[in-house]
């Protein structure tokens, strides 16, 4: 298996390279050269197979053999340990309503299925090639603390973690700040995650300060992310349908950087049944407004509810162009030249077509996320995370729909306090969490600060 990039402008690299690459060299994000298919008789085989078992079947065509299969199943089986949850990701019925609940990890969210198995993956190449490796991230929430949870304490990793000051949930900033292991540097940066999520472009494109730092990345872009979060599409569908190939699920996505319903897409284009895709933003619709009209327009940051959705600029939306562009870097790069030089892009009315084959997407307001959130709490008392609800409120017209539950609602207790006046009880992983000691640092959101920053860091670690 080789990967390429959506640019064009990166030799084809290994599972590994990719991996440690993070975002490509040429600006671009890193995709296989051919995706592998599924088969009906695969899909029968796996319907019923535990997660991590599944998981290892689905990732080994990705790894193209550059890792033995008992190592990666060893590591496999080893990042889900810690998961609170036998299944991993396991279904739940709740309100007349299907939820995948995603938060069973050790900092209650869905970026631990992939960043637990991202971390080990880290160190296992790093211990067997030699080197250090130091992280550069953004997280407008979770991605951060799940992050830092899955390389704490590894000694060939140091990690970088931008958040907006402000705009992320006090939970969600203590379960970063208050992981005090030396290798762990936590960042506030005054601005949004749009902000952050800049800088650490901004940084990973200075190929100099990139190779001199050993820089690598956790976000989205990160194949492994992706890959990682195909796997409970897979899970779900198994068990709904019990691997009946003539049988689709549909999916509601609550989506901010557009990675895990692109997971979602990518299942599909490897042969999942996925009926609809709901791509389900909040008032930072500009995912929604694509979706619409063909017009991908940057616009205002607005903090809401659901702080993990607040961005307008999605990484992972050129991953989505290269494949609606029919995989033409050259087309790709002209369109991502439109957004920078216009703040816009506009794809043509035939591309448009397939665009609203691909997706249904629909924007939620803070008033409606509440009315979900207390509508599933009266007829169930299941409690929903606002992100989730988000989620809920935007296949309200597709009750089969199978809602992605992304995070714990003890992560955002104060949104739940709104909505149906009593917290939701914390997991563990979250008791007395805002009792502990904290270390962040803070910065203006300048690359050259964030440069300075990091080389004064690593020169003292």
């Amino acid at each position: 298996m080789h990967y390429i990039s959506t640019r064009g402008g990166v030799a084809p690299v290994g599972f590994a390279d990719a991996l440690m690459m993070g975002l490509g060299t040429d600006g671009g994000l890193l995709v296989p050269a051919q995706l592998p298919q599924v088969s009906a008789d695969m899909l029968r085989d796996w319907s019923q197979l535990p997660f991590q078992a599944l998981a290892l079947e689905v990732m080994t065509p990705f790894v193209g053999g550059e890792i033995p299969r008992e190592d990666l199943a060893r590591l496999v089986n080893q990042s889900y340990a810690g998961f609170s949850h036998p299944e991993v990701t396991p279904l739940r019925e709740a309100g007349g309503r299907t939820y995948l609940e995603l938060f069973h990890g050790p900092t209650a969210a869905f970026k631990d299925v992939a960043l637990q198995l991202l971390g080990n993956l880290f160190e296992y190449l790093l211990e067997r090639d030699g080197g250090r490796l130091n992280i550069l991230g953004a997280t407008s929430g979770d991605t951060g603390s799940a992050a830092i949870s899955g390389v704490r304490g590894k000694p060939r990793i140091n990690i970088f973690i931008l958040h907006p000051k402000g705009r992320v949930s006090p939970v969600q900033e203590r379960q970063m700040t208050t992981v005090l292991d030396a290798n762990v540097h936590n960042i506030a940066v005054h601005g949004t995650f749009d902000d952050c999520q800049h800088l650490v472009k901004t940084l990973f494109q200075d190929l100099e300060f990139k190779a001199q730092h050993c820089l690598g990345a956790v976000n989205s872009i990160n194949w492994l992310r992706i890959l990682a979060q195909t796997v409970y599409y897979f899970y779900a569908w198994g068990r709904i349908t019990g691997g009946d190939p003539a049988r689709g699920v549909s999916f509601a996505v609550p989506t901010g950087n557009f990675g895990d319903v692109f997971a979602g897409y990518l299942a599909r284009r490897m042969g999942l049944p996925v009926d609809r895709l709901v791509i389900a933003t909040n008032r930072n619709d500009i995912l929604t407004r694509f979706v619409a009209d063909g017009v991908y327009a940057k616009g205002e940051v607005f903090h809401t509810l659901s702080p993990a959705m607040d961005i307008q600029v999605a990484s992972n939306f050129e991953r989505y162009l290269y494949y609606l562009l029919d995989q033409d870097p050259a087309a790709v790069r002209a369109k991502l030249a439109d957004l920078e030089q216009t703040g816009a892009l506009t794809v043509e009315p035939e591309r448009l077509g397939q665009v609203r084959a691909d997706f249904a997407a629909a924007a939620v307001s803070d008033a409606d996320t509440l009315a979900q959130m207390r509508e599933t709490f009266d007829a169930s008392g299941y409690i929903l995370c606002p992100h989730t609800a988000v989620g809920a409120a935007a296949s309200r017209d597709a009750p089969d729909t199978v809602v992605l539950a992304t995070a714990h609602p003890a992560k955002f207790n104060e949104a739940v306090r709104e909505a149906i006046g009593r917290e939701a009880p914390p997991p563990p992983a979250l008791s007395g969490l805002m009792d502990k000691p904290v270390r962040c640092d803070e910065l203006e959101a300048s690359d050259v600060a964030l440069r300075e920053h990091i080389e004064a860091t690593l020169a003292t670690a």
